[in-house]
């Protein structure tokens, strides 16, 4: 490439991206007309966008060393009166590149995503290593989210997992709620009552303000209620800043007084359920592991005091793939990298395994020719909708890029 003053440009390093004022990249190396020069990058449209924006009055601009702009139509000069290198990029992008580039941003032309109607096409190859990218990206999100937890627990990876378990029990609607409960107990506590699921069952009802009516006559809620009153005062137990479960728009499996009692029975069945997590290497492990059954007053109840139609309240394969996927892949990838051991493929190898997650995003994607047959493929495809498609970085996404270099 070369300047308006047709001085060769090659670039060194492009620096760092500058996301907030000041010149766009800052510590660039670049070589122009055979001289190494280290400094800041300006990009405009045009080049008397530097003046229109004061840029010739403002200090920060005085390391620029090259002034990147798609019409160079006016000279652009520093302090001290020395001509800033300008490269003129209009020149090097063809008309196909400029209209590929169009007709991505086009709103009339999807109801998706951007890409909707070339997505499907892209060589397997090429989105198949991008959907492992973004699996891994995805993880890496909720591995800052996994380690604010475990300093909040001074680094008491059971209490973690504790924490996060509830929190994903609670799904959209009840998870602030829940994860609001695992906040109140001291995890000390529910090491000392692990073996008995009653005693951790009234814990949890009383935590969550369950157990405060004065009207129900119903014999298990008088004795949770009287268990919890015992319980309260010889662990000091507190509710403050407890956020009460809802019940509203969720079906009768999901209602809060069934996934507590789920959440006893598993930590009453495994006192190191950490422990027992990190060991398991297998999918099938991890389902036996996940065998929580509520308690037998929930086979005839939803709600306290209101009998229904006898069923096991036992965990469904579909919800334990939700806590595996949401729970206990991040927590296994923060652990091993916390640790420095690797187990990239051990995960890769449990997420596989699992099908395909059922949402709108995912039945989108399917619809538009987007291989999702299991939930690492799944998982990917939340991440390139939620951190790329609606934030529109098709410049920073695999699929978009190949767009563009079609015809580029």
């Amino acid at each position: 490439m070369f300047t308006s003053k047709n001085e060769s440009v090659s670039i060194i390093s492009v620096g760092e991206h500058n996301l907030h004022s000041g010149p766009d990249f800052f510590n660039s190396k670049i070589k122009i007309d055979q001289q190494l020069w280290a400094g800041n990058v300006e990009i405009h449209v045009k080049s008397s966008d530097w003046y229109a924006h004061y840029h010739e009055k403002d200090t920060n601009y005085n390391n620029v060393i090259l002034h990147v702009v798609w019409e160079d139509n006016m000279p652009v000069f520093r302090n001290d009166n020395s001509e800033i290198p300008t490269l003129e990029l209009k020149n090097y992008i063809s008309e196909n590149l400029l209209a590929d580039y169009r007709n991505l941003f086009d709103k009339r032309n999807f109801t998706f995503i951007n890409c909707e109607k070339f997505i499907g096409t892209l060589d397997p190859f090429v989105f198949s290593s991008w959907q492992e990218r973004l699996f891994f990206d995805r993880l890496e999100r909720k591995y800052e989210a996994v380690l604010q937890l475990l300093e909040e627990s001074k680094n008491d990876w059971e209490k973690t997992l504790f924490v996060l378990l509830l929190k994903n029990f609670g799904l959209n609607i009840n998870g602030d709620s829940f994860l609001s409960i695992a906040k109140a107990i001291d995890f000390s506590i529910v090491r000392k009552l692990h073996k008995d699921a009653f005693k951790l069952e009234s814990v949890f009802f009383g935590i969550a303000g369950f157990l405060e009516s004065e009207v129900l006559v119903d014999n298990y809620y008088k004795q949770l209620k009287e268990e919890y009153r015992y319980l309260k005062i010889k662990f000091n137990l507190q509710s403050d800043g407890v956020q009460t479960p809802e019940f509203f728009k969720l079906r009768p499996p999901n209602f809060p007084t069934i996934r507590l009692p789920q959440i006893a029975s598993l930590y009453a069945e495994n006192q190191t359920l950490f422990q027992n997590v990190i060991k398991a290497s297998t999918l099938k492990d991890l389902y036996k592991l996940l065998d929580g059954v509520a308690s037998t007053y929930w086979d005839t109840h939803y709600v306290f005091g209101k009998t229904s139609k006898n069923s096991n309240k036992k965990l469904t394969k579909k919800f334990k793939d939700l806590i595996i996927i949401n729970t206990i892949i991040p927590l296994k990838f923060c652990y091993s990298k916390y640790i420095g051991v690797e187990s990239n493929d051990e995960i890769i190898t449990i997420i596989a395994s699992i099908k395909s997650e059922n949402n709108a995003i995912v039945t989108n994607f399917k619809n538009l020719g987007v291989h999702c047959v299991n939930a690492k493929e799944t998982q990917s495809v939340i991440q390139l909708y939620t951190q790329y498609c609606t934030k529109n970085k098709c410049l920073q996404c695999a699929v978009g890029v190949s767009l563009l270099n079609r015809n580029g």
